[in-house]
């Protein structure tokens, strides 16, 4: 249950709490400058709610998983020059947290502020999580609603094991939650609301023949345009 300043406000001990919760968060914001001082390209790691997370190394699935959608997705962005698509290594600044997502999409209008320096990057329009045991309660809860509350407009969840694919979307920009868009299972397309006009059959991010199928159509097809 969400606690508004209201609720604080009927506290008697409401400046106590205050206090206590600022001094905490200054800390926390302490340890969050050294986390950043501390990572590495060579470590996967996220700062969530004052706690450094370490993610262990991924099994097959999920890597297959997430170089199929990913390049799916940015062969087609980049063909219709709709804006940036990144994988895994792509800091995400939100107001107290750093993560990094699986696939990331940004407009081009968002991604026209980057450059090759970059490396502390806004909410993205899209976030693709895979999902993994270690990582399910954060992208189902704590993931979830920080990425609403940032104004990521879609928000994808991949379950490996099940290879299937479940979708949320913001109203609009301004909503804080999410609503469920649909799971989406192999013998289904998925499509997106934010990059236009992206549909892709779901077996394409876990069957490696149906992948390449997809992308030699998306090349094929910025091939004729040219």
């Amino acid at each position: 249950m969400s606690i508004s300043v209201a609720d604080i406000l009927k506290k008697p001990n409401a400046l106590a709490l205050v206090q206590e919760a600022s001094k905490a968060l200054e800390a926390e914001q302490k340890r969050r400058a050294e986390f950043r001082e501390w990572i590495s390209e060579d470590i996967k790691a996220e700062f969530i709610n004052g706690e450094v997370v370490i993610h262990s190394p991924a099994k097959l699935g999920h890597i297959d998983a997430t170089g199929n959608l990913c390049d799916l997705l940015k062969a087609f962005v980049l063909h219709h020059k709709l804006g940036k698509v990144t994988s895994e290594k792509s800091m995400v600044v939100l107001t107290r947290n750093d993560y990094e997502p699986d696939i990331c999409f940004w407009s081009t209008e968002k991604a026209a502020h980057f450059n090759r320096d970059t490396m502390l990057f806004p909410s993205p329009d899209l976030i693709v999580e895979v999902l993994s045991k270690s990582t399910q309660r954060h992208d189902r809860k704590t993931k979830f609603e920080d990425y609403a509350e940032h104004g990521v407009l879609e928000y994808w969840m991949v379950d490996t094991k099940r290879q299937l694919v479940e979708t949320f979307l913001l109203l609009t920009p301004t909503d804080k939650s999410y609503v469920p868009n649909g799971k989406f299972g192999l013998n289904d397309e998925l499509a997106s609301t934010v990059v236009k006009d992206f549909v892709i059959p779901v077996k394409a991010i876990f069957d490696d023949e149906v992948y390449l199928e997809v992308l030699m159509k998306i090349l094929a097809s910025a091939t004729r345009t040219k």
